[in-house]
């Protein structure tokens, strides 16, 4: 409390300081021998203004000096008041009940000592044990907090995901494969290896109030992006973008903008070990991290069930490789000067503790492959989310379209071609496909969790019997391919909100339009830490 004591000493003595200093100039002005002149006049009033300037501003820091005194006593007051409090509280709480006689008030003296003293010490490790646990949640805040360049909060997330994988036979990819190739002479039949690349990372902002409507955005990135040409580079994981949206949300409607997966297609197969492509890519389920903007509206019927209505326009991507590595180029979809366009309804409905949901959705996009050789792409699409009791779970997709390599679809192909595509002469023909996938959950525990799931994806086969032997490829995957199939069994288990484990076994096969199949399996470890 001393200090607050000579805050006004120190006041009078900076008042008494300064006053002083400007009398004593004024006094040395006032005793100059010569008269002054113009320009010395003219300084004359020059020092008088800034004279009054200067006792102004003395005078506003005056001011602020007795209100910080005034908030200081105040303070000093306040404390006093809380000290009293507590002493007095301590006081009754220690207050020796009256002895039965004469003859026990000796005794009853010290045994009130005693209370009051072990009150007294409890009351001390308690305030010990509040600021050490009060210093370690600052320190805890101190080292998760995400600066941000605006004043909305941001939110750092991810994963770090070990998969330890065993393969046999040969995959078009070694940790999260999606097609089965035929083994070429030398091969050893399978492999062995370990990757760290399907880690993710997550940054969410949340961003004003406006006009009633939360806003908020998040990205999301792996490290599953190719490997740079190096020695060893297989382990140097390049970052990519997956997801990035900003929301606008109502409480019935939400405004979606950016890349995300495909709103008509919105599930996927539960597996940790394919989170770079999502499980049964290229076998019946439609995904594609795609840009959008989209409307959802919900409404309620009663009070455990309602409806979805989503639309939206998408880029219309057909699955094409890009013609240059740092240049894009328009694809067929977007050289058609126009999106496409998609909407979903869905009706839900609480049952067994989750959420029963069947929805249907629909596509298109118009494509211009050059010399004006337009094509009609669609799809229909179906989902569906069906808890069997509490603890067992149906989900799946089903999906016929055409032309939507851009989403999967006809194993990665939008259109087949008898040609070279630089050739005004040469055909472009849509490849029909018809595919989905279906999954059963059981839950075992809060933490424990067991899935087989099944999936397809088959193009139809007058359309590759039209172009039987095409003479030039479009896209990733050969065009030869006619069908393509994928199972898994796994279990994931979440002893920590923040740690999980999971072993799956996957199985694919593949077959080519001559009827020629080939097959490979997969086990895998996964191991993860959420932050």
């Amino acid at each position: 409390m001393r200090h607050l004591n000579l805050l006004p000493t120190t006041a009078r003595f900076l008042a008494v300081f300064l006053v002083v200093t400007t009398a004593s100039s004024a006094v040395i002005c006032q005793e100059t021998g010569k008269p002054p002149s113009q320009s010395e006049g003219q300084n004359e009033d020059s020092s008088v203004h800034n004279l009054q300037k200067q006792m102004l501003e003395l005078k506003s820091m005056l001011e602020e000096m007795r209100n910080e005194i005034l908030r200081s006593r105040k303070e000093a007051i306040e404390l006093r008041q809380e000290l009293e409090a507590t002493r007095q509280e301590l006081s009754s709480s220690a207050q020796p009940r009256r002895p039965a006689n004469r003859g026990e008030e000796g005794q009853a003296e010290g045994n009130a000592q005693a209370p009051l003293n072990h009150s007294t010490e409890q009351t001390i490790k308690t305030l010990v044990e509040d600021q050490q646990l009060t210093a370690a949640k600052v320190e805890e805040l101190h080292q998760t907090k995400v600066e941000s360049g605006s004043k909305y909060p941001v939110r750092l997330s991810g994963l770090v995901l070990l998969n330890l994988l065993s393969n046999k036979g040969t995959t078009d990819n070694l940790d999260f494969p999606s097609l089965a190739l035929f083994a070429s002479s030398g091969n050893s039949g399978g492999s062995f290896g370990g990757s760290l690349r399907q880690s993710l990372l997550g940054l969410e902002v949340f961003g004003p109030d406006l006009r009633g409507a939360k806003v908020n955005a998040d990205l999301q990135f792996d490290f599953a992006g190719g490997f740079p040409y190096a020695p060893d580079g297989v382990t140097f994981g390049l970052l990519r973008l997956r997801t990035g949206v900003l929301r606008v949300a109502w409480p019935n409607t939400t405004v979606v903008a950016g890349q995300d997966a495909p709103f008509f297609s919105p599930l996927s197969p539960s597996s940790i070990a394919s989170l770079a492509v999502p499980a049964f890519s290229y076998a019946g389920n439609l995904w594609n991290w795609t840009p959008q903007v989209r409307v959802e509206h919900r409404f309620n019927v009663t009070e455990n069930s309602g409806f979805i209505l989503q639309g939206g326009i998408l880029d219309p991507l057909t699955g094409d490789l890009p013609t240059a590595q740092f240049l894009r180029m328009p694809q067929a979809g977007e050289a058609s000067r126009q999106p496409a366009y998609a909407a979903r309804i869905a009706w839900s409905h609480h049952v067994f503790g989750h959420d029963l949901i069947l929805g249907i959705g629909s596509y298109y996009s118009r494509q211009n492959w050059g010399f004006q050789r337009m094509v009609d792409g669609w799809a229909g699409t179906a989902d569906w989310t069906l808890p069997l009791s509490f603890r067992w779970e149906l989900s799946g997709e089903f999906y016929r379209g055409r032309s939507i390599g851009g989403l999967g679809g006809g194993i990665g192909r939008s259109a087949l071609f008898n040609g070279p595509i630089t050739d005004p002469a040469t055909q472009v023909h849509g490849l029909n496909s018809i595919g989905g996938w279906s999954q059963l959950k059981f839950r075992q525990t809060e933490k424990f969790e067991w899935n087989a799931s099944f999936g397809q994806d088959n193009a139809l086969a007058r359309d590759l019997s039209y172009f039987l032997s095409p003479v030039s490829q479009q896209g990733y995957f050969a065009a030869s391919l006619a069908r393509n199939r994928s199972a898994l069994l796994n279990f994931i288990y979440h002893p920590r909100s923040n740690l999980l484990f999971s072993t799956e076994y996957r199985r694919l096969q593949t077959f080519s339009v001559t009827g020629t199949r080939a097959t490979a399996e997969q086990i895998s470890l996964n191991t993860g830490v959420l932050f």
